[in-house]
């Protein structure tokens, strides 16, 4: 049996009439970027989310980067400032900080979530810090009670890195409605991709939504008129159309990939692997399935010659990367070992229980 990591063909086959079918519309339309097209997937998305707001824009690392911009410009953040980032996170949520000169301020993860340590965030307070990027890692959102209790005594931001996390829940609220802003990717293998590059700022905030709009199409508001120093971070017509199907299906393949999940945790009894933690398996959306072994490589390669493709996320840590040399002298013991160890299993909607079981039959034959 041959099992691909993630069958992007197959997941997008399902939608393949629906698909034409808008393509054909945007265009005959005429109309290509910021148009009636993206202007639904917002107000649908924002609905998702439970946010006042929604703003389409290029990708989930210019979401990122349009957040602590527009706090700039609204004067509630300034280049200098401290950012508290996880140290266990991809490299986008450290250039977001360090694109808008600011300092990233990195905090080791929980070791039972991976996401960062509501705990150990207070103890890299200092008078320059700013804001705090929760990532919401894997599909599982952090500990954002513990986080923003943090905050308010100290009178932070809280930004939500939702990359990973499309339509988790926490105590009832959406991943992307639990902070003063969210910053979301639509990568294509993520649980809601495009079939490109795409993003979305979500948030509660009229005049933070008022800059992040004008940002993202050069700092304008009204045409040739440019209130602000902007970007072209604009998401297109065509990109906004596949989302809006895709999204009408996002719970649905979202419980199955719960179900994929279970199936892993119940089935997958071998010592020498350590399975994720869910704080609850009705919340976590399950972007990735992510393991632990000390012998990563000699279990990636046996994988492998069963025919199952594996990815590693991430093999190195942010800190330890040649683009951020002034940070490699740090010591995260607990970041470094995760990535030394976690390996990623095939999950997706479309995995079939034959696939599953063979996956659970050869890692558990691993030794």
């Amino acid at each position: 049996m041959k099992i691909p990591f993630l069958d992007l063909t197959k997941i997008n086959k399902q939608y393949e009439s629906s698909f034409k079918a808008a393509y054909e519309e945007v265009v005959q339309s005429g109309h290509f970027i910021l148009g009636n097209r993206v202007q639904a997937f917002e107000k649908d998305y924002a609905a998702f989310c439970q946010t006042k707001h929604c703003i389409g824009v290029s990708n989930g690392l210019d979401a990122l980067k349009l957040i602590l911009k527009g706090y700039k410009e609204l004067g509630q953040l300034a280049v200098g400032d401290e950012i508290i980032v996880p140290s266990n996170t991809f490299i986008a949520t450290l250039l977001s900080v360090t694109a808008n000169k600011m300092v990233p301020i990195l905090v080791e993860p929980d070791e039972k979530t991976y996401c960062i340590s509501a705990a150990l965030i207070e103890q890299s307070i200092t008078p320059k810090t700013r804001a705090i990027v929760a990532v919401h890692l894997y599909g599982q959102i952090a500990e954002m009670n513990a986080i923003y209790t943090v905050a308010q005594k100290h009178g932070l931001l809280v930004i939500e890195d939702a990359a990973q996390s499309h339509g988790a829940i926490y105590h009832g609220k959406r991943s992307g409605g639990l902070g003063d802003a969210a910053a979301h990717s639509f990568y294509p293998a993520k649980n809601l991709g495009a079939l490109g590059d795409a993003g979305a700022v979500t948030t509660n905030n009229n005049k933070l939504t008022e800059v992040i709009t004008a940002l993202r199409n050069y700092g304008s508001q009204k045409k040739y008129e440019h209130l602000y120093s902007g970007e072209n971070n604009r998401m297109d017509e065509l990109q906004a159309a596949m989302l809006s199907i895709k999204l009408k299906h996002l719970e649905q393949d979202n419980e199955l990939r719960r179900t994929v999940a279970n199936k892993y945790l119940s089935g997958i009894k071998n010592s020498a692997v350590k399975l994720p933690v869910a704080n609850d398996q009705n919340e976590h959306v399950w972007h990735l399935f992510v393991v632990r072994i000390k012998e990563r490589e000699r279990f990636k390669q046996y994988l492998l010659q069963q025919g199952i493709e594996t990815l590693i996320h991430y093999p190195i840590a942010p800190h330890k990367q040649v683009a951020y040399k002034e940070l490699n002298h740090l010591s995260l013991p607990i970041t470094e070992a995760l990535h030394r160890e976690v390996i990623s299993l095939p999950i997706s909607p479309v995995m079939t229980m034959e696939e599953v079981e063979y996956v659970i039959k050869a890692v558990n034959a691993f030794t």
